[in-house]
């Protein structure tokens, strides 16, 4: 990844990170965090990953339906967030379940050291 590349998808993390809560002020999805961005080599596509806290599967799916609904007013702000860019890539939102994933194991080894206790 190319250092311009690499500051290209900082500032896209942290204006998005800004822009989505102002424009999707959903009470059932709540507050959105954006975890990782990655843009391709030709900046014609950026893949954002985010996390909302309920991970129920059902408030997922809502989440990236609001998303993709909102995915023009989102990409039209963050084109003047971003104004020194030549280019602002299209926009695909996509569920980051790492950390979901690493609490279910976090809680794992917590629950096997308790029945080692016993």
């Amino acid at each position: 990844m190319t250092q311009t590349l690499a500051r290209l998808n900082a500032a896209i993390q942290r204006n998005l990170s800004i822009i989505i809560n102002r424009v999707i002020n959903d009470k059932i999805i709540g507050f959105i965090t954006i975890t990782e961005v990655r843009t391709t080599q030709d900046y014609a596509l950026s893949t954002v990953f985010f996390t909302i806290y309920d991970n129920k599967d059902i408030t997922i799916n809502y989440a990236l339906k609001v998303l993709e609904q909102e995915k023009s007013n989102i990409r039209l702000e963050l084109a003047k967030s971003i104004s020194y860019a030549k280019r602002i890539p299209n926009l695909s939102f996509k569920y980051d379940n790492s950390l979901a994933y690493s609490k279910h194991i976090e809680d794992i080894i917590k629950e096997i050291h308790e029945k080692e206790k016993k």
